[in-house]
């Protein structure tokens, strides 16, 4: 059976240069058109900042020309945001291949020159943004506790500025950093806090993040369901953001929700994404862009053990893609790794050999720890199966070493199971019962972790309950603000039908035409009588429930009640009015006060 380590090993080296920023390389012309013809330094500086980012995607050494002439650009414009901007950018960039040592040593180096730019100008906003960075790649070395160092540095300063958005990111670093740490509760909360502030203000790019990393989240926790919702949500939010990658990212988010149901074992669904990411970054006339989705494929042979159809794989055209791709970058040795599990699962150890040991010698000079675990391990796979049990302790116990430094307990306890077995079979009972101590040892942790990522499932049950009431609570706010609404409205229709039945009255008491009288009768009686229809029909819900028969035979025997009283007490009513249209003592008493008023203003 192929690990999960074995699985993720290659697609670590293609997914960190698409994430950020994934460009149409033919994008690159017009976009050094535009730098060409730039006058101002902060024109000069974006577009620079644009070209070594995609470059990145192509073309390495020439992606790293472009980054120096961005500092120079930059540093000769002597505005501090600039230059913040423009060495933020370049550690931006050499996360993309973080991978690798030289990349992520370069990465730290800009990161820490731009948090001193930012701290000597007291730009805290910016301070603060470089620490997340530095956080974030020390993550990738792993370095965890000098990331959560960085985190706190950046939540604190975050927390002391009136910025919402900056303070959500603090809290979503805070719980990259945790998750690493296998602290799971404080993970979750902060991505949720993250996710509430984001929520708040409805900054949609902040979503997205926020998506991302709960998608990651409950993917860490094998809550699969929950991980593909939140990735969903994610692609969904690409629907209404602005950015120039939004079309590339949505090739790269579909390669992802792939790999997530092929983690739930839906291998069809996942399949059916892989292919659909490469259709995708076809339409975009953007080749390299197909390759994650040419690795997910790769990895698929390899997760349902069959490795000759994966071999088949990397001979075919698309295979010579991938090939052509990590070549282009400097990872011919990555192609020498894939070989070699391929031929260890095949059974060919010699060739397996061959390959893996042209691939050691990157893995242990120029990558970080996580890769170079999962070479180890796979060095260690090689060596047991093929029968070389002495080499196969020696890279064992690296792996161990290496997992324990880097808090990986998954890796420590599989090692520690194999050096028990290797041990007995080579005649050493007493190592193979301290390791087989170690293997419960470290069993016990990850299921007191198991019993912790039971505890992050309750809190992600309270937190949807806390969602449950809010949205309550908000439709209860929205019912009460609909009813007081009613109700003026109720009040201003009752006040209407008393002023015209006044008017009705006054009118009676004048020589008005029986006509107007009765006109303005019959549309006051009318309103009247429809208004005691619609009170009636918004409060017979409770006792007829909707039902239609219910409904019908109690408007029926309403308007049998009404209706004839509505004629009768027209009839009358109108009648009086107009046999007494004649001008009354009460009519005489208005009209002499108020010719009398408009006398006395004459005079």
């Amino acid at each position: 059976m192929i690990s999960r380590n074995k699985l993720l090993l290659i697609v670590l080296f293609m997914c960190c240069s698409f994430v950020v920023s994934a460009q149409e390389a033919a994008a690159l012309d017009s976009l050094k058109k535009a730098y060409s013809r730039a006058t101002t330094p902060e024109r000069k500086v974006n577009l620079l900042d644009e070209i070594s980012r995609v470059m990145m995607n192509v073309n390495p050494k020439e992606a790293d020309e472009y980054g120096k002439k961005l500092i120079a650009e930059a540093e000769v414009s002597r505005d501090r945001k600039l230059m913040f901007t423009a060495y933020l950018s370049n550690g931006i960039r050499c996360t993309y291949l973080a991978n690798q040592k030289a990349y992520s040593q370069r990465a730290i180096e800009y990161y820490n020159k731009a948090l001193e730019l930012a701290q000597e100008n007291r730009m805290d906003k910016e301070a603060s943004t470089a620490q997340m960075y530095l956080a974030g790649v020390h993550l990738m070395l792993p370095d965890n506790e000098k990331a959560l160092s960085y985190a706190i540095e950046a939540n604190a300063l975050a927390s002391s500025l009136s910025n919402d958005s900056l303070l959500a990111e603090s809290y979503n670093t805070y719980g990259q950093v945790y998750r690493a740490l296998n602290k799971k509760i404080l993970a979750l909360r902060n991505f949720l806090n993250a996710l509430r502030i984001a929520e708040d203000i409805k900054n949609n790019s902040l979503l997205r993040n926020c998506y991302l990393n709960l998608s990651t989240f409950y993917s860490s926790i094998e809550d699969y369901d929950r991980a593909i919702d939140y990735m969903t949500r994610a692609y969904k939010k690409l629907d209404v953001l602005t950015e120039n990658n939004v079309p590339y990212m949505r090739v790269i988010y579909i390669n992802n929700i792939g790999n997530l149901f092929a983690s739930k074992k839906s291998y069809d669904i996942a399949i059916s994404h892989f292919e659909r990411s490469i259709r995708m970054a076809d339409s975009l006339k953007f080749s390299t862009l197909k390759l994650p989705g040419y690795v997910s494929l790769l990895n698929q042979y390899l997760r349902i053990d069959e490795p000759q159809k994966a071999l088949e794989y990397m001979n075919s055209a698309d295979g010579d893609n991938l090939k052509k791709y990590l070549i282009n970058f400097g990872m011919t040795p990555v192609i020498d790794q894939a070989y070699g599990i391929i031929y260890t699962e095949l059974g060919r150890f010699d060739s397996a050999r061959i390959f893996l040991e042209r691939a050691r010698p990157m893995f242990e000079n120029n990558t970080n720890g996580n890769s170079r675990v999962g070479f180890y391990e796979q060095m260690a796979d090689f060596y047991r199966k093929s029968g070389d049990k002495k080499k196969a302790i020696e890279y064992y116990l690296q792996v161990k070493e290496m997992s324990e430094k880097n808090g990986l307990l998954e890796n420590v306890k599989a090692a520690s199971k194999r050096l028990d077995s290797l041990y007995t079979e080579t005649g050493n009972p007493a190592l193979a019962g301290v390791y087989k101590g170690i293997y419960y040892q470290y069993k016990d942790s990850i299921e007191a972790l198991n019993k912790e990522k039971k505890l992050a499932q309750m809190e992600v049950d309270e937190e949807q309950i806390r969602q449950d009431k809010r949205a309550k609570e908000a439709a209860e706010e929205a019912a009460e603000l609909k009813r007081r609404r009613n109700n003026i409205q109720y009040l201003g229709i009752v006040i209407g039908i008393i002023a015209l039945f006044i008017g009705l009255v006054v009118l009676g008491m004048f020589k008005v035409s029986a006509g107007v009288i009765k006109a303005i009768g019959f549309f006051v009686f009318i309103m009247f009588f429809e208004f005691i229809f619609l009170v009636f029909k918004k409060n017979i819900y409770s006792i007829t429930e909707g039902e239609p028969w219910k409904d019908l035979a109690f408007m029926i025997g309403l308007a049998a009640v009404l209706v004839p009283l509505h004629h009768w007490l027209e009839h009358k009513v109108l009648h009086y009015l107009t046999s007494h249209n004649r001008l009354t003592a009460a009519g005489h008493h208005i009209k002499n006060k108020l010719l009398g008023r408009t006398k006395g203003t004459e005079q």
